[in-house]
């Protein structure tokens, strides 16, 4: 996500949220005559979404899954190169985050899906002897400060069992502790804080961002938070729309839009493309890209993901027939579709996806693979195919604006030789669909929450 940058010489201090959050800008050396506006820089990495085994790519994103069911340039624009890292092996986006004074340096998720920014802490006495990288040290930073249990802030997180009604609000050490469940059991807990983070700049200064609200997790425990789709990570860095995400800490100071740009995973050597935070965008290119808008969609009973509505699907420009009941909510909040950048495939609502493989069977006319251990439901054999053509799929979204991702957004190389439709279905009763990663990819998008609407643009995504 992106941060906001303060002008250099201003010294107002600003109050936002809940926490006093502070920007401020120190030139290096060879910077000193440049008074230019400045964009924060927010170095991201992109795992490669689908490892050696596919099924343990579909293994990940079904824990992802059920995790997500239960629970003047313009000066306020901030500017981060993505880049991707297709060969470390995870399918997740990770943002290189500098926290603590001085700055350590350690790797979030960025994650559409969820609120909560908390990184893997490490209570070592003598942190000396502990690799650089792998968790925070909040002994090694003079600015770390845990909230008191009675400080307002505490009352935005989830507390560990017998916890959160005994608070001392005389003694010193009364730390707001939280825990955060997931559904399969998983869990992060340890101690709502607040730290100063360090960001990169275009020219070469480094912002600073005080007091920004986070969880210092001590313990942590299950495959969500610690497997294989967690590999290379040491946190999460909340996107989504609820009081103590990322955006929402820094956007309503400096605009509450963000966008970014996914590129393709298997592009060697890796392309850089930008997440941005604030009101304006910028690209490498001289024209604003032209975006189509889809609305995003308010459900009171999940207010931190981004909803989005499917009026129609078509395959090779032919309409399916699904009842379009199948992407809304039902009165219990259940159902609707979701934009998710921690999840690599895209979980469509069974019905739909039964129309869709359908249509794929009928219209590809390859030799198909049953092979239970890809992990798909579709998967052709592609040896000798010297130009391979396959349908296309496109989305129609609320407002008639047309999302049509290329085909390799959808097939995957899921084996020498073999492709597969990188769909699942969503059986669960109280699930919604979802558009991960994958199939974002190539697309700016742009999340503008003062007007609740998603654009997305196949341009736009260019280098700087």
């Amino acid at each position: 996500m992106v941060v906001s940058l303060l002008q250099f010489f201003l010294l107002s201090v600003f109050i936002l949220c809940f926490t006093d959050l502070c920007i401020s800008t120190t030139e290096n050396s060879n910077n000193k005559n440049n008074d230019t506006v400045e964009y924060l820089k927010l170095p991201l990495h992109h795992r490669n979404p689908f490892p050696p085994s596919p099924s343990k790519a579909l293994a990940s994103d079904s824990h992802r899954l059920s995790i997500l069911f239960s629970a003047l340039h313009s000066k306020k624009t901030l500017r981060a190169p993505v880049i991707s890292g297709a060969s470390s092996g995870s399918g997740q986006y990770f943002v290189s985050f500098r926290v603590g004074t001085p700055p350590q340096k350690i790797l979030l998720i960025a994650d559409t899906g969820s609120d909560l920014v908390w990184v893997k802490c490490s209570a070592c006495r003598n942190c000396s002897r502990h690799q650089p990288g792998t968790s925070f040290f909040p002994r090694l930073s003079t600015t770390f400060s845990p909230f008191h249990c009675y400080d307002p802030a505490c009352r935005l997180v989830p507390h560990p069992p017998r916890i959160g009604r005994h608070c001392n609000k005389t003694r010193l050490h009364s730390t707001c502790r939280y825990q955060y469940s997931y559904a399969d059991g998983s869990k992060t807990g340890g101690f709502f804080s607040k730290e100063t983070t360090t960001l990169h700049t275009s020219s070469g200064r480094n912002a600073k961002l005080e007091n920004l609200a986070f969880g210092c997790g001590f313990n942590i425990s299950g495959n969500s938070v610690s497997g294989a789709s967690f590999n290379g990570a040491h946190g999460v860095m909340g996107l989504g729309q609820g009081p103590i995400s990322f955006s929402t800490q820094v956007g309503k100071k400096f605009g509450n839009k963000f966008s970014y740009c996914l590129m393709d995973y298997t592009i060697s050597p890796p392309p850089t493309s930008y997440l941005l935070i604030g009101k304006g965008h910028e690209t490498s290119i001289k024209k604003k890209p032209k975006m189509s808008f889809t609305p995003l969609l308010a459900n009171p009973l999940s207010p931190t993901f981004y909803y989005i509505g499917i009026q129609s699907v078509k395959v090779d420009g032919i309409k399916l027939r699904i009842n379009p009941s199948v992407w809304e909510f039902d009165g219990e909040g259940n159902g609707g579709t979701v934009i998710d950048s921690g999840t690599t495939l895209a979980f469509l609502a069974e019905p739909a996806y039964i129309q869709i493989l359908k249509a794929f069977e009928r219209r590809v006319k390859l030799p198909t693979i049953s092979d239970p251990a890809l992990g798909f439901d579709f998967c052709v054999n592609v040896t000798d195919v010297k130009k391979l053509s396959l349908p296309r799929l496109s989305f129609e979204f609320v407002g008639n604006s047309v999302f049509s991702p290329p085909t390799a957004n959808y097939f995957i190389d899921a084996a020498e030789d073999v492709k597969c439709l990188a769909l699942q279905p969503v059986n669960s009763p109280t699930g919604f669909s979802v558009i991960g990663n994958l199939m974002q990819q190539g697309f700016l998008f742009e999340f503008d929450r003062d007007e609740s609407r998603l654009g997305f643009s196949q341009h736009g995504c260019a280098l700087p």
